[in-house]
């Protein structure tokens, strides 16, 4: 089977694609990787795409995105870096691959992902719940359960389709609501891709929900899953073999989430342990902390949220300054100082 594998981020993320795709390409080499980047690099950094982990290089700006910088300009760096995903897998569906896969690149590869090659065999799209086991704790069905009601049923963190039949068909779907409605607006129903696919089981045939416990290990699962390292360095969950975890919020609050309900399974934190170290290796300096560069006006002045949902609930506007970017006479920032207040 032919396989496309790709993870979208940014320059900030880097480091962390960089461990994924290294992971990746340990297990399968066989399979091409891409990185679907929405940013720009930051000056003093060198990149070059032929010294990295992947094969193929997109920049969400070449995704043919209808008036880009104006739809850009209306979501956070989460909301636009999950966006992009829709119209890169619906476009990939007619690059001569049987199959794409997305990960997250907060994720890493800890074992051969093989099983979804058969999987998807039989089936057409595959995802991975938040949960696959209920809680009983007052505290984890707080965090965990009620959380993945307001967050969504399933991880998007992961997904994989067939790119004919009923693959091709949810990429086309997702791919329309992604470009239309992917916030993070909890109130209004939305949280960026994921609350979509709470509707795929329902909408589409030869969808797989993988069970398994070794896919997509995250904090907001480890309350029912029991993490064990063999004296062979194989690593199980609830006896299974471990394929992919799920690095999520990579600092304090990562690690206090992984305390909670890691508790005294400690191989859990030998894991994070060498993940972390993997980071520091895979980190450029040149980078600064947190860089977007789509994340300021032209002048460098940092654009609110506030501004951008704005922007993205007024017609007028769009109409008015298709690049909300520029800064001084005629430019939305101007329009914003003189009359948005």
């Amino acid at each position: 089977m032919k396989i496309l594998c790709y993870s979208s981020f940014t320059f900030s993320y880097l480091n962390r694609a960089r461990v994924l795709f290294q992971t990746l390409r340990r297990h399968h080499p066989d399979w091409e990787l891409a990185a679907l980047i929405t940013d720009r690099p930051p000056e003093g950094f060198a990149f070059d795409p032929a010294n990295e982990p992947f094969d193929r290089l997109v920049w969400a700006e070449d995704l043919g995105v209808p008036n880009f910088r104006s739809w850009l300009f209306k979501h956070d760096i989460v909301e636009i870096c999950t966006a992009v995903k829709g119209p890169f897998l619906h476009q990939a569906c007619g690059w001569g691959f049987d199959a794409v896969i997305y990960m997250d690149p907060d994720t890493a590869a800890l074992a051969s992902l093989e099983p979804l090659e058969r999987w998807l065999e039989d089936h057409d799209i595959l995802l991975t719940p938040h949960l696959i086991d209920p809680n009983d704790e007052p505290a984890a069905i707080l965090d965990n359960d009620i959380s993945a009601s307001k967050t969504g049923i399933f991880n998007l963190g992961f997904v994989a389709i067939r790119t004919t039949g009923e693959g091709a068909r949810f990429a086309k779907w997702w791919n329309d609501r992604l470009l239309s409605y992917c916030y993070d607006d909890i109130p209004n129903g939305l949280f960026v891709d994921q609350r979509w696919c709470d509707h795929a089981p329902a909408l589409f045939d030869r969808l797989k929900v993988i069970r398994d416990p070794g896919y997509n290990v995250a904090s907001w699962n480890l309350s029912t899953r029991k993490i064990d390292i063999g004296k062979d360095g194989a690593i199980t969950v609830n006896g299974a073999p471990l394929r992919f975890w799920h690095f999520t919020k990579l600092g304090a609050v990562g690690d206090a989430m992984t305390k909670r309900y890691a508790g005294r399974n400690y191989q859990v934190y030998e894991i994070w342990a060498w993940y972390k170290r993997q980071i520091a290796a895979a980190t450029d300096p040149a980078i600064p902390e947190r860089w977007w560069a789509y994340g300021a006006y032209d002048d460098g002045k940092p654009i609110a949220k506030a501004e951008r949902v704005l922007y993205r609930e007024r017609t007028d506007l769009q109409q008015a300054f298709p690049n909300p970017y520029a800064s001084g006479r005629g430019s939305f920032q101007e329009w914003l100082e003189h009359e948005g207040a």
